[in-house]
């Protein structure tokens, strides 16, 4: 459970922090905390599990990379844990995860989003990819973006459900 401070912080930041020199000075001013009780309670949250991080995330067209593809690798199972962070380090890949197969249609094992300012430059850092993976890939494709998805995770309201019996989902 939450406490409503803890709330109110999850509340006001989850559309993204304030765009300034001090996000957090300015976060803790509008939620009248001190910056320092601020800090403390999103590190508990963290270590807690509430929250997994707190990142930017880009819009990738806006920033001039307008071939964005999530490229996928079928590579040996005795290799993709130790392949795997070495593709998700390169500093154009954004995220990169390993996923079981799905036989006999998608055998790929090991997901990379990558992203470029065209189509030439993607397939550029695929031809990276490929070779830093080596023999130890059999097969690879890759589905470029088509439209923009809105990037959203969960969203709290500022007062908790009155019951446990009221669901997020009400009519």
């Amino acid at each position: 459970m939450l406490d409503p401070v803890d709330r109110r912080i999850l509340v006001a930041s989850q559309d993204g922090l304030p765009l300034c020199v001090e996000p957090f000075a300015e976060l803790a001013r509008a939620l009248g905390l001190p910056q320092t009780e601020l800090l403390d309670r999103l590190r508990r949250l963290r270590e807690r599990g509430v929250i997994r991080r707190i990142a930017a995330v880009p819009n990738h067209y806006r920033l001039g990379f307008l071939a964005n593809a999530m490229t996928v690798w079928d590579v040996d199972d005795r290799e993709v844990s130790r392949l795997g962070p070495e593709v998700g380090a390169l500093p154009f890949v954004s995220h990169c995860y390993r996923r079981p197969r799905r036989p006999p249609d998608w055998p790929y094992n090991l997901f990379a989003m990558v992203h470029g300012r065209s189509r030439a430059e993607t397939e550029g850092h695929r031809a990276e990819i490929a070779a830093l993976l080596g023999n130890a890939c059999r097969a690879s494709d890759v589905l470029y973006s088509t439209r923009i998805l809105k990037k959203a995770g969960l969203r709290l309201a500022l007062e908790p459900p009155a019951s446990p019996e009221m669901s997020a989902c009400s009519a």
